[in-house]
């Protein structure tokens, strides 16, 4: 499945004009637009107490710990779990109606949107940037820390055309590092990936000459090692050497990574070289109101940028049947983007914290996720 990428606002008045009702999606009568207005809900804390569970993208699992220990703390009576089984399976599970919610490396596509119905009350899903992280091509070869590669020369490996690590283009790019004569094993994602997806989004825009496979989460090509989630790939590669792969750079700090080419430099993954795509990429239109989804800009040429990057999202409902899982998702997405969340969830994973403007976006946006059950006819017994 191909579905476009995502980023973070830039200005205080970008935001405050993209939270108003898209008129594509109003014209095509989805939920959420047009007739009789909804109640607002309230901006009062909600009493959150049950159990609750969310699964998804195992890019998340570091902050999502972070982010699960600090909400309870201001929660005591919630009891929530995570389960990191993957972008994909996360959203099936979410439109599945077995979750709370979903986190996804890639937003909704159009045909999960339209599904999401059922799931969501009769209402939407809507998703939810909370996340931005760089990936890092990593690898294990004694001695060697970091390399300088191509988008060209990575499509290259992780297709079987460059085999060794002594390989003269290698070699070319890399003239001081002493490089082994040893067998390169690409690792790759078994599971269906928003790392993937982001992955291949980039090799596709940078270097479809050597990757013509367009966007997406399951890996095209047969060959190679496969292993489930962002611990599986860099748990792999760890124990087998020669061994490279793509993941979250939160989770490769003990391997040798390597800096990308953009423009006429190489540029080492840093969080802020990341967040600086984000910063310059647009929004992409026609979503519902309140979605935050956007298209990463994977061919940018400015050094001070990083464009192998991943916004992993919160997917959650617009409006909840349960009363209590609704109250709960409402304080969570809050919680998760506030000043405090995204502090505990960059000190546990190292990502970049989404700007102040998408912070009091999504802070609106919770406030916005409709309680059916607190309709005031239902409340009066109509």
């Amino acid at each position: 499945m191909s579905t476009p990428h995502y980023t973070r606002l830039v200005s205080a008045a970008t935001a405050g004009a993209l939270v108003l009702p898209l008129a594509g999606c109003a014209a095509a009568g989805l939920p959420g637009f047009g007739g009789e207005a909804e109640p607002t809900a309230t901006a009062e804390a909600q009493v959150v107490a049950g159990t609750f569970a969310g699964a998804g993208a195992s890019s998340q699992e570091s902050a999502m710990e972070a982010w699960i220990s600090g909400f309870q703390e201001q929660h005591p009576d919630a009891a929530v779990s995570y389960d990191p089984v993957g972008s994909g399976d996360g959203r099936e599970s979410f439109l599945a109606g077995n979750t709370a919610f979903g986190a996804s490396d890639v937003a909704l596509s159009d045909e999960e949107m339209a599904a999401s119905g059922p799931a969501c009350d009769g209402g939407n899903a809507i998703d939810l940037p909370v996340y931005i992280s760089p990936i890092a091509v990593a690898f294990n070869v004694e001695g060697v820390d970091q390399l300088n590669l191509s988008s060209d020369l990575i499509a290259r490996i992780f297709t079987g055309q460059v085999t060794r690590w002594d390989d003269p283009a290698i070699v070319a790019a890399n003239p001081e590092a002493k490089l082994p004569a040893l067998e390169i094993t690409p690792v790759h994602r078994s599971d269906d990936s928003g790392t993937t997806e982001n992955f291949t989004d980039y090799l596709h825009a940078t270097a479809p000459g050597a990757w013509p496979y367009p966007p997406d989460g399951v890996w095209p090509l047969p060959q190679g090692f496969a292993a489930e989630g962002t611990g599986g790939v860099t748990d792999t590669v760890r124990s087998t050497p020669g061994g490279i792969t793509y993941a979250d750079a939160s989770r490769t700090s003990d391997l040798g990574r390597a800096a990308i080419l953009v423009g006429d430099e190489y540029v080492p993954y840093s969080a802020d070289a990341a967040a600086a795509v984000v910063d310059i990429s647009p929004r992409i239109e026609n979503r519902y109101e309140h979605d935050l989804a956007f298209a990463l800009d994977r061919t940018i040429d400015k050094p001070f940028a990083y464009p192998m990057v991943l916004v992993s999202y919160l997917v959650v409902c617009s409006r909840y049947e349960d009363k209590a899982k609704g109250s709960f998702v409402k304080e969570f997405v809050a919680y998760v983007a506030s000043a405090e969340g995204q502090q505990r969830a960059a000190a546990a994973a190292g990502n970049a914290a989404i700007s102040p403007d998408v912070q009091a976006w999504i802070a609106e946006a919770a406030k916005a996720i409709y309680l059916t059950r607190d309709r005031p006819e239902e409340q009066a017994g109509g």
